[in-house]
């Protein structure tokens, strides 16, 4: 007796380990048309037919589903026509169909889940109807004397339809966020190209959904997707917002534009066609006068080759330089901040200490920089040899 007692309960603990891997379905609708039904679990982008069953002349079915987690599925008479539900293991789920259009009327049980499920579309189905009314009364008044006067209330009615439903799933979420119907809710679409959640602001409802979620589902492909899709969209506005602001900022050109010795404004761009070197310096430097004195060879060896120099001073005092241009005879352009004290190309080429230079191919393209001594004279050699 005790070994059957023991047998017995054996039996039961392992039937409802059974038990907690499915799910089951039982339906009703003597409405429908067609003499099979179908269930489909719902991919990230696509249906997987799951089981068929047939409708008995009763009007009744029966699904049994193996299940490891919670997840949406379609039950179906057709493509266009079906229901979905958010189903978990364990659940004893119980349809019934009014009519022959299973979306239209239909009650659910036994699934908290689907049930919120059939809210969100119940909700939105009313607002679409709504909307196409709307929209077939504002497109036979558009041929009507007065229109002009009852458009922008029509419109406004529009809009106000719009944003109560964006209301509704707004509060749905808030209320559900722990609940993978939350997932669905963010995905509704009022048309095909025209989501109920649409603005900017409204990517703080998917961070709070998909933070709840990864704590309460963190396995589920739905999951998954959603924080892979709010990444990508954090991603997409800082993107936006990055150009935004690149686009209100001044345009920066690295084209200096100075005074030569002589008084006459010189621009950087207007030496294109010349392999040219920018180079900033100080007559304070002692590097940079001797660098000076070897540059004095390089510029003879290949000036009539098409080589020049562009030479920015970055001496506060003007005579401090223009006695140092004229004691070494510099030959090539040598100019000078406009205010030394604010050495805007300076800090536009981020120059830190001198000499600093820049090397210009013939298009006006950087091709190199900082090339001092023998590692300048084996480039030039490279350029024009």
């Amino acid at each position: 007796m005790k070994k059957s007692i023991i047998l017995l309960i054996s039996f039961l603990i392992i039937s409802g380990c059974r038990d907690n891997k499915v799910f089951t379905v039982e339906g009703s609708g003597k409405e429908v048309k067609q003499d099979f039904i179908y269930i489909r679990k719902v991919e990230i982008n696509t249906t997987v037919l799951t089981d068929s069953a047939r409708i008995n002349r009763k009007g009744n079915f029966r699904f049994r589903v193996k299940a490891e987690e919670p997840d949406f599925y379609q039950i179906s008479s057709s493509p266009d026509n079906f229901i979905t539900l958010l189903a978990e293991p364990g659940e004893k789920i119980k349809l019934n169909f009014k009519g022959s259009i299973l979306y239209n009327d239909y009650t659910v049980t036994g699934s908290k889940g689907s049930e919120q499920v059939q809210l969100l579309d119940l909700m939105l189905f009313k607002t679409q109807n709504k909307l196409d009314s709307l929209r077939t009364l504002y497109n036979n008044s558009s041929r009507e004397p007065g229109f002009e006067l009852k458009k922008p209330l029509l419109e406004q009615e529009y809009a106000n339809l719009i944003n109560e439903q964006r209301k509704f799933t707004i509060g749905f979420i808030l209320k559900n966020m722990t609940s993978l119907a939350a997932v669905k809710a963010l995905y509704q679409k009022i048309e095909d190209q025209s989501y109920v959640l649409n603005q900017t602001r409204d990517l703080q409802y998917m961070k709070i959904v998909s933070d709840s979620l990864k704590k309460y589902f963190p396995n589920s492909k739905h999951t998954k997707a959603l924080v892979s899709d709010f990444t990508n969209e954090m991603n997409q506005l800082y993107s936006r917002q990055l150009s935004q602001l690149s686009n209100s900022l001044p345009e920066t050109k690295l084209d200096p534009s100075l005074k030569d010795i002589n008084g006459r404004r010189v621009t950087l761009s207007s030496l294109k066609g010349k392999y040219v070197l920018l180079t900033f310096w100080s007559a304070g430097s002692r590097e940079c006068i001797v660098e000076n004195l070897q540059l004095k060879e390089f510029y003879k060896n290949y000036k009539k080759k098409g080589f020049e120099i562009y030479q920015i001073n970055l001496d506060q005092d003007e005579s401090t330089w223009k006695n140092a241009v004229k004691f070494d005879e510099l030959p090539w352009i040598s100019t000078r901040e406009d205010d030394p004290s604010n050495p805007k190309n300076a800090m536009l080429y981020n120059v830190k200490s001198v000499p600093v230079n820049y090397l210009y191919d013939p298009k006006g393209n950087i091709i190199a920089s900082n090339l001092h001594g023998k590692s300048l004279q084996l480039k030039l050699d490279q350029l024009f040899k």
